[in-house]
């Protein structure tokens, strides 16, 4: 197991703080240009659409850890209330809302259902915002970590992307085929550089500047099995976080729930590639996105490029936010 000291040597390595201006919010996303966008749209022969979200309602993969629950699903207006509403009409409406409910349903055919969500921002499939995590006080690119509050991130925050977007190349490595030893990678069998390395060979496929790199576990395909969100499965070692560096990577996802592998490697720290892609790198990461469908298909005609669209939600001052990614080929 590493100590500070070697996790600290790394983030100085990997740091891209000032690369594209001491103003930058955006980190590695600033590797997608307008000719990587491009240049992803012509991967798309087949008009193969696959989405790569999971649901969001009471059955998802939160609720193991107390700080965050499933997605709370709740209807505002239904049939129930047309029915109430257009029987007795505003005598019946004792307050200012079923008033108003009132006045759409009584004496005309127009109704309508609505409905709201309670969640937390990272509840199912979703980026991490760099303003997610940060170590001695300070964000990605040296913004200070105070300015996150809760009012939310004034800097660094999901709502700076909007404006760029995230759309590439997506490339997916499909660990957990590779090892070719069941359908899951169990907890003790953290991914190295130089797994990558291989099954990137193996599939015959290139990681390049700019590229979207996607990560599959097995751990979404099993959590559909068993329900349990809370069994830890084996993800990327945290020293894949100069792997991702040295290729130019915008972005990396992964079908787990943290991408990196749970047992840390550093001694005294929690989730040390999350401080060193989020905060050093500048690189967002994604979790729980469901790569079970596209990798039977890349497996299927040995094609593990695509163009991938995955714009989060502009929530103002948020950390993280929901996404429906969808890789096209």
């Amino acid at each position: 197991m590493a100590g500070l000291t070697e996790f600290r040597r790394v983030g100085e390595e990997v740091r891209n703080w000032g690369r594209w201006g001491a103003d930058d919010e955006l980190g590695t996303l600033n590797l997608i240009t307008p000719e990587k966008v491009a240049a992803a749209a012509g991967l798309v022969r087949h008009g193969k659409v696959f989405p790569l979200g999971v649901d969001f309602g009471s059955s998802g993969p939160q609720g193991a850890f107390q700080f965050r629950h499933n997605p709370i699903h709740t209807m505002t207006v239904d049939g129930g209330d047309a029915d109430t509403l257009a029987r007795y009409g505003p005598q019946w409406a004792r307050n200012i809302v079923a008033q108003q409910l009132s006045d759409f349903f009584v004496d005309n055919p127009f109704r309508f259902n609505d409905d709201m969500i309670v969640m937390p921002l990272q509840a199912a499939t979703q980026w991490d915002a760099l303003s997610h995590v940060y170590y001695d006080d300070q964000l990605y690119n040296g913004f200070p970590a105070s300015s996150v509050t809760s009012f939310g991130a004034f800097h660094c925050g999901i709502d700076k992307v909007d404006g760029k977007g995230i759309t590439s190349r997506g490339v997916l490595l499909d660990v957990v085929a590779h090892r070719g030893s069941g359908t899951f990678l169990e907890l003790g069998t953290p991914i190295t550089r130089d797994e990558l390395d291989e099954v990137a060979r193996a599939q015959q496929v290139t990681v390049s500047p700019g590229d979207i790199v996607l990560v599959r576990t097995g751990w979404w395909g099993r959590f559909r099995q068993t329900g349990d969100g809370s069994e830890p499965g084996a993800g990327l070692d945290w020293r894949c976080a100069t792997w991702l560096h040295e290729r130019q990577v915008a972005a990396v996802a992964a079908d787990n729930l943290m991408v990196e592998d749970p047992v840390s490697g550093v001694e005294g720290t929690f989730l040390p590639m999350h401080m060193l892609c989020l905060r050093d790198m500048g690189m967002m990461l994604g979790e729980y996105w469901d790569l079970e469908a596209l990798a039977a298909d890349c497996a299927a005609d040995g094609v593990y490029e695509f163009q991938l669209v995955a714009p989060p939600l502009r929530v103002t001052g948020g950390v993280g936010s929901p996404v429906n990614p969808i890789a096209i080929k």
